[in-house]
Protein backbone atom coordinates (compact mmCIF):
# COMPACT_ATOMS: atom_id res chain seq x y z
CA UNK A 1 0.00 0.00 0.00
CA UNK A 2 1.35 3.46 -0.78
CA UNK A 3 0.75 5.28 2.72
CA UNK A 4 2.29 8.34 1.18
CA UNK A 5 -1.15 8.95 -1.00
CA UNK A 6 -3.60 8.60 2.03
CA UNK A 7 -5.35 11.90 3.26
CA UNK A 8 -7.27 12.78 6.36
CA UNK A 9 -10.23 14.20 6.79
CA UNK A 10 -8.14 17.59 6.51
CA UNK A 11 -7.14 16.52 2.96
CA UNK A 12 -3.65 16.14 3.91
CA UNK A 13 -1.20 13.73 4.22
CA UNK A 14 -1.55 11.05 6.97
CA UNK A 15 2.35 10.66 6.94
CA UNK A 16 3.81 14.11 7.24
CA UNK A 17 7.46 12.85 7.64
CA UNK A 18 9.41 9.80 7.70
CA UNK A 19 13.14 9.78 8.11
CA UNK A 20 16.15 7.81 9.13
CA UNK A 21 18.75 9.77 11.83
CA UNK A 22 22.09 8.96 12.95
CA UNK A 23 25.04 10.68 14.70
CA UNK A 24 22.92 13.80 15.22
CA UNK A 25 22.30 13.53 11.31
CA UNK A 26 19.27 12.91 8.84
CA UNK A 27 20.53 10.15 6.44
CA UNK A 28 17.53 9.15 4.81
CA UNK A 29 14.42 9.99 3.87
CA UNK A 30 12.01 7.12 3.29
CA UNK A 31 8.18 5.99 2.98
CA UNK A 32 6.53 4.51 5.46
CA UNK A 33 6.25 0.94 3.86
CA UNK A 34 10.16 1.13 3.65
CA UNK A 35 10.77 1.51 7.17
CA UNK A 36 12.43 -1.29 8.63
CA UNK A 37 12.96 -1.14 12.35
CA UNK A 38 16.37 -3.47 12.39
CA UNK A 39 17.91 -0.49 10.30
CA UNK A 40 17.43 1.61 13.70
CA UNK A 41 20.93 -0.07 15.06
CA UNK A 42 24.15 1.71 16.31
CA UNK A 43 22.80 4.50 17.76
CA UNK A 44 20.11 5.26 14.59
CA UNK A 45 16.41 5.80 15.17
CA UNK A 46 13.38 6.67 13.05
CA UNK A 47 11.29 10.02 13.28
CA UNK A 48 7.99 9.54 11.67
CA UNK A 49 5.39 12.05 11.84
CA UNK A 50 1.89 11.13 11.46
CA UNK A 51 -1.56 13.37 11.34
CA UNK A 52 -5.10 11.75 11.56
CA UNK A 53 -3.73 8.25 10.53
CA UNK A 54 -6.17 5.80 9.25
CA UNK A 55 -6.41 2.35 11.09
CA UNK A 56 -4.48 1.26 8.60
CA UNK A 57 -1.64 3.52 8.84
CA UNK A 58 -1.21 2.99 12.65
CA UNK A 59 -1.29 -0.62 12.26
CA UNK A 60 1.69 -0.45 9.73
CA UNK A 61 3.46 1.22 12.38
CA UNK A 62 2.36 -1.09 15.40
CA UNK A 63 3.47 -3.90 13.31
CA UNK A 64 7.27 -2.67 12.44
CA UNK A 65 7.80 -1.14 15.88
CA UNK A 66 5.70 -3.70 18.08
CA UNK A 67 3.31 -0.51 19.84
CA UNK A 68 1.91 -1.68 22.30
CA UNK A 69 -2.41 -2.48 21.10
CA UNK A 70 -3.41 -0.45 24.09
CA UNK A 71 -1.30 2.61 22.99
CA UNK A 72 -2.67 2.11 19.72
CA UNK A 73 -6.26 2.39 20.87
CA UNK A 74 -5.55 5.94 22.04
CA UNK A 75 -3.75 7.30 19.42
CA UNK A 76 -6.66 6.11 17.11
CA UNK A 77 -9.29 7.37 19.18
CA UNK A 78 -7.65 10.50 20.28
CA UNK A 79 -9.81 12.68 22.65
CA UNK A 80 -7.15 11.91 25.96
CA UNK A 81 -6.19 13.61 28.61
CA UNK A 82 -2.27 14.65 29.04
CA UNK A 83 -0.51 11.56 30.74
CA UNK A 84 2.59 9.00 30.31
CA UNK A 85 2.28 5.10 30.31
CA UNK A 86 5.40 2.80 30.19
CA UNK A 87 5.07 -0.31 27.98
CA UNK A 88 8.04 -2.49 28.52
CA UNK A 89 11.24 -0.89 27.26
CA UNK A 90 8.96 1.88 25.66
CA UNK A 91 6.80 5.00 26.97
CA UNK A 92 3.54 6.84 25.16
CA UNK A 93 2.40 10.33 25.96
CA UNK A 94 -0.50 12.10 25.05
CA UNK A 95 0.04 16.01 25.07
CA UNK A 96 -2.45 18.95 24.45
CA UNK A 97 -2.32 21.42 22.54
CA UNK A 98 -3.24 24.89 22.43
CA UNK A 99 -3.66 27.54 19.54
CA UNK A 100 -5.40 30.96 19.20
CA UNK A 101 -8.09 30.89 16.69
CA UNK A 102 -11.71 33.13 16.09
CA UNK A 103 -13.57 33.22 18.71
CA UNK A 104 -11.03 31.60 20.90
CA UNK A 105 -8.60 28.63 21.90
CA UNK A 106 -9.05 25.63 20.31
CA UNK A 107 -7.50 22.57 21.36
CA UNK A 108 -5.32 19.34 19.85
CA UNK A 109 -3.79 16.58 21.11
CA UNK A 110 -0.51 14.97 20.06
CA UNK A 111 0.33 11.45 20.74
CA UNK A 112 4.44 10.45 20.76
CA UNK A 113 5.53 6.89 20.95
CA UNK A 114 9.06 6.88 21.88
CA UNK A 115 11.40 3.16 22.44
CA UNK A 116 14.83 2.50 21.28
CA UNK A 117 15.26 3.32 17.70
CA UNK A 118 11.89 5.23 17.05
CA UNK A 119 9.82 8.00 17.87
CA UNK A 120 6.61 8.56 16.78
CA UNK A 121 4.58 11.83 16.88
CA UNK A 122 0.76 11.12 16.13
CA UNK A 123 -1.33 14.46 15.78
CA UNK A 124 -5.41 14.91 16.23
CA UNK A 125 -7.34 18.06 16.11
CA UNK A 126 -5.95 21.32 15.19
CA UNK A 127 -2.49 21.92 16.31
CA UNK A 128 0.60 23.79 14.84
CA UNK A 129 2.94 21.45 12.47
CA UNK A 130 6.09 19.59 13.80
CA UNK A 131 8.33 20.69 11.28
CA UNK A 132 9.96 23.75 13.10
CA UNK A 133 10.87 20.98 15.72
CA UNK A 134 12.37 18.73 13.50
CA UNK A 135 14.51 21.68 11.37
CA UNK A 136 15.41 22.90 14.93
CA UNK A 137 16.83 19.09 15.87
CA UNK A 138 18.70 19.01 12.95
CA UNK A 139 20.57 22.52 13.35
CA UNK A 140 21.74 21.25 16.60
CA UNK A 141 23.42 17.72 15.49
CA UNK A 142 24.98 17.84 18.71
CA UNK A 143 21.85 17.67 21.03
CA UNK A 144 20.38 15.61 18.24
CA UNK A 145 22.91 12.67 18.94
CA UNK A 146 20.99 12.28 22.02
CA UNK A 147 18.38 10.85 20.19
CA UNK A 148 14.88 9.69 20.92
CA UNK A 149 14.92 11.54 24.75
CA UNK A 150 16.34 14.76 22.93
CA UNK A 151 13.63 14.47 20.54
CA UNK A 152 10.97 13.69 23.37
CA UNK A 153 11.81 17.00 25.36
CA UNK A 154 11.91 19.42 21.95
CA UNK A 155 8.72 17.98 21.32
CA UNK A 156 7.06 18.99 24.66
CA UNK A 157 9.02 22.42 24.53
CA UNK A 158 7.59 23.43 21.68
CA UNK A 159 3.84 22.42 22.96
CA UNK A 160 4.79 24.12 26.12
CA UNK A 161 6.14 27.30 24.52
CA UNK A 162 2.65 27.68 21.95
CA UNK A 163 1.12 28.19 25.58
CA UNK A 164 2.15 31.25 26.15
CA UNK A 165 0.90 33.33 23.03
CA UNK A 166 -3.06 31.97 24.29
CA UNK A 167 -2.25 33.58 27.98
CA UNK A 168 -0.80 36.47 26.56
CA UNK A 169 -3.99 37.38 24.32
CA UNK A 170 -6.08 36.74 27.50
CA UNK A 171 -3.69 38.99 29.59
CA UNK A 172 -4.25 41.60 26.83
CA UNK A 173 -7.79 41.44 27.13
CA UNK A 174 -7.88 41.25 31.01
CA UNK A 175 -6.19 44.32 30.96
CA UNK A 176 -8.01 45.94 28.60
CA UNK A 177 -11.27 45.42 30.52
CA UNK A 178 -9.52 46.23 34.13
CA UNK A 179 -9.01 49.85 32.80
CA UNK A 180 -12.39 50.29 31.47
CA UNK A 181 -13.93 49.54 34.69
CA UNK A 182 -13.86 52.38 36.15
CA UNK A 183 -14.21 54.39 32.89
CA UNK A 184 -17.76 53.41 32.88
CA UNK A 185 -20.74 50.79 33.62
CA UNK A 186 -20.27 47.29 31.80
CA UNK A 187 -22.54 46.39 29.17
CA UNK A 188 -24.57 42.84 29.20
CA UNK A 189 -22.43 41.50 26.30
CA UNK A 190 -19.29 42.30 28.21
CA UNK A 191 -20.18 41.11 31.39
CA UNK A 192 -21.14 37.90 29.31
CA UNK A 193 -17.41 38.49 27.50
CA UNK A 194 -16.22 38.65 31.20
CA UNK A 195 -18.21 34.91 32.11
CA UNK A 196 -16.69 33.56 29.05
CA UNK A 197 -13.21 34.46 29.52
CA UNK A 198 -13.30 32.74 32.90
CA UNK A 199 -14.57 29.78 31.11
CA UNK A 200 -12.09 29.34 28.72
CA UNK A 201 -9.47 30.02 31.29
CA UNK A 202 -11.05 26.49 33.45
CA UNK A 203 -11.13 24.57 30.40
CA UNK A 204 -7.41 26.14 29.30
CA UNK A 205 -6.34 24.32 32.44
CA UNK A 206 -7.58 21.05 32.61
CA UNK A 207 -6.14 20.92 28.95
CA UNK A 208 -2.43 22.25 30.75
CA UNK A 209 -2.17 21.24 34.05
CA UNK A 210 -2.16 17.46 33.42
CA UNK A 211 1.00 18.21 32.01
CA UNK A 212 2.81 18.99 35.09
CA UNK A 213 2.64 15.35 36.48
CA UNK A 214 3.98 13.97 32.76
CA UNK A 215 7.16 16.17 33.07
CA UNK A 216 7.61 15.10 36.56
CA UNK A 217 7.83 11.92 35.62
CA UNK A 218 10.22 12.66 32.63
CA UNK A 219 12.36 14.40 35.11
CA UNK A 220 12.58 12.43 38.11
CA UNK A 221 11.58 8.79 37.70
CA UNK A 222 13.77 6.30 35.52
CA UNK A 223 12.23 5.53 32.44
CA UNK A 224 13.39 3.99 29.41
CA UNK A 225 14.81 5.79 27.05
CA UNK A 226 15.20 8.95 29.18
CA UNK A 227 18.85 9.09 30.17
CA UNK A 228 19.36 10.81 33.29
CA UNK A 229 21.38 14.10 31.69
CA UNK A 230 18.78 14.82 29.93
CA UNK A 231 16.23 14.66 32.75
CA UNK A 232 17.58 18.74 33.69
CA UNK A 233 15.67 19.58 29.88
CA UNK A 234 12.63 18.03 31.27
CA UNK A 235 12.46 20.17 34.02
CA UNK A 236 12.90 23.30 32.02
CA UNK A 237 10.00 22.43 30.34
CA UNK A 238 8.15 21.31 33.80
CA UNK A 239 8.42 24.86 34.49
CA UNK A 240 7.05 26.36 31.58
CA UNK A 241 3.80 24.53 32.13
CA UNK A 242 3.82 25.26 35.90
CA UNK A 243 4.68 28.75 34.73
CA UNK A 244 1.14 29.07 32.68
CA UNK A 245 -0.47 27.10 35.08
CA UNK A 246 0.46 30.00 38.05
CA UNK A 247 -0.32 32.49 34.67
CA UNK A 248 -3.78 30.60 34.30
CA UNK A 249 -4.65 31.25 38.33
CA UNK A 250 -3.75 34.88 38.46
CA UNK A 251 -5.66 35.29 35.51
CA UNK A 252 -8.76 33.80 37.04
CA UNK A 253 -8.29 35.80 40.37
CA UNK A 254 -8.14 38.75 38.11
CA UNK A 255 -11.20 37.95 36.46
CA UNK A 256 -12.82 37.46 39.39
CA UNK A 257 -11.95 40.78 40.70
CA UNK A 258 -12.95 42.18 38.02
CA UNK A 259 -16.44 40.68 37.49
CA UNK A 260 -17.27 41.60 41.22
CA UNK A 261 -15.76 45.22 40.67
CA UNK A 262 -17.81 45.41 37.77
CA UNK A 263 -21.39 44.17 39.39
CA UNK A 264 -20.39 46.92 42.45
CA UNK A 265 -19.78 49.82 40.07
CA UNK A 266 -22.95 48.47 38.10
CA UNK A 267 -25.19 48.93 41.82
CA UNK A 268 -23.54 52.10 42.82
CA UNK A 269 -24.74 53.90 39.66
CA UNK A 270 -28.15 52.27 40.15
CA UNK A 271 -28.33 53.47 43.70
CA UNK A 272 -27.24 56.77 42.25
CA UNK A 273 -29.96 57.00 39.27
CA UNK A 274 -31.99 55.73 41.82
CA UNK A 275 -31.71 58.10 44.32
CA UNK A 276 -32.09 60.53 41.89
CA UNK A 277 -35.24 59.35 40.83
CA UNK A 278 -36.31 59.44 44.05
CA UNK A 279 -35.48 63.37 45.13
CA UNK A 280 -37.85 64.45 41.44
CA UNK A 281 -40.57 61.68 42.46
CA UNK A 282 -40.66 63.74 46.28
CA UNK A 283 -40.75 67.23 44.21
CA UNK A 284 -43.29 66.15 42.33
CA UNK A 285 -45.11 64.74 44.98
CA UNK A 286 -46.50 67.99 46.25
CA UNK A 287 -47.77 69.82 43.34
CA UNK A 288 -49.76 66.46 41.83
CA UNK A 289 -50.96 66.27 45.70
CA UNK A 290 -52.09 70.08 45.42
CA UNK A 291 -53.77 69.39 42.27
CA UNK A 292 -55.46 66.73 43.04
CA UNK A 293 -57.04 68.43 45.89
CA UNK A 294 -58.25 71.12 43.61
CA UNK A 295 -59.28 68.48 41.26
CA UNK A 296 -62.10 67.25 43.22
CA UNK A 297 -64.65 68.89 41.58
CA UNK A 298 -66.79 70.18 44.93
CA UNK A 299 -68.83 72.77 44.68
CA UNK A 300 -68.08 74.08 48.37
CA UNK A 301 -64.65 74.89 48.19
CA UNK A 302 -64.30 78.31 49.65
CA UNK A 303 -60.48 79.18 48.23
CA UNK A 304 -61.73 78.80 44.66
CA UNK A 305 -63.89 81.85 45.19
CA UNK A 306 -60.92 83.61 46.66
CA UNK A 307 -59.41 86.08 44.56
CA UNK A 308 -55.86 85.78 44.86
CA UNK A 309 -56.31 81.90 45.20
CA UNK A 310 -54.42 81.11 41.94
CA UNK A 311 -51.30 82.86 42.69
CA UNK A 312 -51.10 81.58 46.08
CA UNK A 313 -51.31 77.97 45.59
CA UNK A 314 -49.00 78.91 42.57
CA UNK A 315 -46.74 80.36 44.94
CA UNK A 316 -46.76 77.98 47.65
CA UNK A 317 -45.95 75.37 45.02
CA UNK A 318 -42.96 77.21 43.57
CA UNK A 319 -41.71 77.64 46.91
CA UNK A 320 -42.08 74.64 48.61
CA UNK A 321 -40.73 72.70 45.25
CA UNK A 322 -37.92 75.18 45.20
CA UNK A 323 -37.01 74.24 49.21
CA UNK A 324 -36.76 70.35 48.12
CA UNK A 325 -34.45 70.92 45.46
CA UNK A 326 -32.21 73.25 47.22
CA UNK A 327 -32.34 70.17 50.17
CA UNK A 328 -32.09 67.34 47.81
CA UNK A 329 -29.15 68.94 45.69
CA UNK A 330 -27.14 69.50 49.36
CA UNK A 331 -27.87 66.08 50.10
CA UNK A 332 -26.44 64.80 46.94
CA UNK A 333 -29.42 63.10 45.58
CA UNK A 334 -30.05 65.00 42.39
Amino acid sequence: MDFESLKNEYGLPMVVASALYRNGARVADLKLEEVRYEAARDGAFFWIGLHEPSEAVLERVRNEFGLHPLAIEDAHKAHQRAKLDVYDDAIFLVVRTAQLSHPGIVYGETHVFVGKGYVITVRHGPSSSYGEVRRRCESDPRMLRHGEDYILYALLDFVADHYFPVIDSIVDEVSEIESHIVDHCFTGQEIDRLYQLRRELNVFRRRVSPMLEVCRRLERLELPMIDPEVHPYYRDVQDHVMQVNESIDSLRDALASAYEAAMMISAARQNEVMKRLAGWAAILAFPTAIAGVYGMNFENMPELKWHYGYFTVLSTIAGVCGYLFYRFRKAGWI
